[in-house]
């Protein structure tokens, strides 16, 4: 398969969903990484503006995405000179499965005069350093995670507890396109409950509601870097929050609201 997305030539809002999107908790529902990031993808090509690039998204997981095609749609619902409002839903044919609001901020130019001390610094072992991983916990021969290139400077799939892993796309989340910037941090800051979870995979769902990604700078090349934790409590509802770099250094913030329980 060429991409996670085909798009369909008459309708430019209609995507084919392919095996790619495929998620772990089951064979004909979506990993949200995906969707989220189709919904980066046409939010960044509604009414784009130079000098303006999405700061934060905050996408609403309605219900599951069916591996099936999905209508998405965008529009400033603010706009303003210097900051904007996007809003983008996904659509099955059973109605709305997802839905964003995207924060677009315009850029200084010229660049601010900033002490460096005042600058986010800090690195993670690079993805040069660690080898790839090949243990995801899932029955599917293909899915997102045949997708994606997995490789952990601490933790794993499988190993509880935190874990610090740099991720890159094997293929477009679009055919024919290149993944921005935000299509690849979202499709990997959607990992972070699976990366850090402390609850076993076969005996627990711990499934995200939503996906909120804050990018104070915009990640360079094709690495993106969670350092990811879990805090699940007995009450059912859970946080998994993520650090998220490029071989750069910082570059945000991503988390994800968690609904925790018992598989059926």
């Amino acid at each position: 398969m060429e991409a996670f997305y085909l798009p369909d030539p008459s309708d430019p809002t209609r995507f084919e969903s392919t095996e790619l999107t495929r998620g772990p908790w089951a064979a004909d529902a979506q990993h949200a990484g995906p969707p989220s990031a189709l919904l980066g993808h046409v939010v960044e090509r509604c009414e784009p503006r130079e000098g303006f690039r999405v700061a934060r998204i905050a996408v609403e997981i309605l219900g599951p995405v069916p591996l099936a095609p999905v209508v998405v749609e965008a529009r400033v619902t603010r706009p303003g000179r210097s900051v904007e409002l996007v809003e983008a839903t996904m659509r099955s044919a059973q109605g709305p499965v997802l839905q964003a609001n995207a924060w677009r901020i315009r850029q200084a130019d010229p660049e601010l005069d900033l002490p460096e001390t005042a600058l986010a610094s800090g690195t993670r072992p690079g993805p040069d350093t660690v080898a790839e991983a090949s243990d995801f916990p899932t029955a599917h021969e293909i899915g997102f995670h045949t997708g994606i290139e997995y490789r952990f400077a601490s933790g794993g799939f499988i190993q509880p507890g935190p874990a610090v892993c740099w991720m890159r796309l094997r293929r477009p989340v679009v055919a024919g396109t290149v993944p921005s910037p935000l299509e690849r941090t979202l499709v990997a800051a959607d990992h972070g409950n699976g990366i850090s979870t402390v609850l076993d995979w076969e005996t627990y769902l711990f499934i995200n509601t939503d996906l909120t990604v804050t990018l104070h700078r915009e990640p360079v090349g094709e690495w993106i870097c969670l350092d990811a934790v879990t805090y699940p409590e007995r009450s059912g509802i859970g946080l998994a929050e993520s650090r998220l770099f490029d071989e750069k250094g910082p570059v945000g913030r991503g988390t994800q609201t968690l609904l925790l329980g018992r598989r059926k």
